[in-house]
């Protein structure tokens, strides 16, 4: 099945986000070789144009290494990795507090919520507030 793609980012930068997620979830493990360019470009139903230059953009911040005659591989640096899940999880714990500010939520109440969440205390089907 293709990868669906939004018109608000390029191409290669949603493909290399996919990419970097199967990274730090685990789908592609360190050292794990990467499938072809031209398979990346199957499996996403994109021109294996883009693919590549996801791949580049993903290699010159070290997340891949290519192995010259046999392919691409994620980096076995797990701080490489580590510094990626840090930068991720602050740009969504960003988009998490913009989204609950234009709720009308302080990051005070935000974090009570959280808490709230965690502990067990919140309704969690959203019909409920209707």
């Amino acid at each position: 099945m293709a990868w669906e793609f939004s018109n608000e980012k390029p191409i290669y930068v949603q493909v290399s986000d996919q990419i970097v997620s199967g990274i730090l979830t685990g789908s592609f493990k360190m050292g794990e070789k990467l499938p072809s360019v031209r398979e990346f470009a199957v499996i996403a139903a994109v021109n294996p144009n883009t693919i590549q230059k996801a791949l580049s953009e993903l290699e010159s911040v070290g997340l891949i290494e290519t192995q010259r005659n046999t392919g691409k591989y994620v980096t076995q640096e797990g701080s490489i990795i580590e510094m990626a899940r840090k930068k991720r999880g602050e740009f969504l714990a960003v988009e998490f507090l913009r989204s609950m500010a234009a709720l009308g939520y302080t990051n005070d109440q935000t974090i009570r919520l959280l808490e709230e969440a965690k502990n067990g205390e919140v309704m969690t089907d959203e019909r409920s507030d209707a």
